[in-house]
């Protein structure tokens, strides 16, 4: 029987990492990876042999991520001692100390690849994956040698073909909606490729914002399967080359099958941006309902 200072909370992390050097979220033995990283560094400040993080969003190799949100339960008594004498709460004490943590060793000094931004006690019924209403992702494309700049060139894409932005956005509104998206996705046993895309837009940013000149994807589903983001980037990229015609992506979505003419777009060009969730009170209800198998409606 658990009692006060023995029972577990659930503690809500919003983090940010560059994937360059992480062989994707993750954890694999033998493999530096954004969670095997992230939990050795909170069982070190929270004292616990081992923690178990749950994300909402595992970001593939070499993907990047922003506005990433985890979980971690751990026992009451190790949250309230974070702070030690300091008068932090156990949340800014946490993220101080994470950050000394994983920036030890780092070059320039103190600086680290992942970043925890904020630690809070979650909501009941809260749940990183599968309360999440939607996730949002960002892909960065340089097709002018005069928008490449070499202190981004880990996650914006060098393209050497001027790209017809306007053609890669028509064709992205014809895969918007629910669909089994299994013709952009690697396939993962038992699990389902059906998806709500939500929006996918192409634009080139304009000048005075951080992305001025750039070609810039905004996906947004309620969820991805493997590969799909970088497998929607390449078959527009094949439309904004010439070497597809607009209708070519839906007529590939429709197929249900992989397409060899499919190339999968580079991961680094890939940043997780947001992760949504709804009011707490529909937390429960949103979590229960994303387990739920997925089947589309009959024709």
């Amino acid at each position: 029987m658990s009692t006060p200072d023995t029972a577990d909370l659930r503690v809500r992390l919003d983090l940010s990492y560059d994937g360059a050097a992480f062989a994707g979220w993750a954890a694999q033995p033998g493999l530096r990876t954004v969670q095997g990283t992230l939990e050795e560094a909170l069982a070190t400040v929270l004292r616990l042999p081992s923690v178990r993080l749950t994300v909402a969003g595992r970001t593939d190799a070499g993907v990047h991520a922003r506005g990433q949100v985890a979980h971690v339960d751990v026992p009451a008594r190790a949250w309230v001692a974070v702070p030690g004498r300091s008068d932090r709460t156990p949340g800014e004490a946490l993220v101080v100390r994470l950050a000394g943590v994983l920036g030890r060793g780092g070059s320039p000094r103190g600086a680290s690849d992942i970043v925890v931004h904020r630690a809070v006690a979650a909501p009941t019924g809260f749940d990183a994956r599968f309360a999440a209403v939607w996730r949002r992702y960002a892909y960065r494309i340089a097709d002018d040698v005069a928008c490449r700049d070499p202190l981004r060139r880990h996650d914006v894409v060098w393209h050497g073909r001027a790209l017809d932005v306007a053609g890669m956005d028509a064709a992205a509104q014809h895969l918007l909606g629910e669909h089994d998206f299994a013709a952009y996705c690697k396939p993962r046993e038992g699990a389902t490729t059906i998806r709500t895309l939500l929006d996918l837009r192409w634009r080139r940013g304009p000048a005075g914002e951080p992305d001025a000149g750039l070609v810039v994807a905004s996906v947004r589903a309620d969820a991805f399967c493997h590969s799909m983001v970088r497998a929607l980037v390449g078959a527009c990229l094949a439309v904004g080359e010439g070497r597809r015609p607009v209708g070519w992506p839906a007529q590939v979505l429709a197929t249900g099958l992989r397409d060899a003419a499919v190339t999968v777009a580079p991961a680094h060009g890939l940043t997780l941006e947001e992760v949504a969730y709804p009011a707490d009170h529909e937390l429960t209800a949103r979590a229960v309902q994303a387990r739920a198998r997925r089947v589309l409606p009959a024709p």
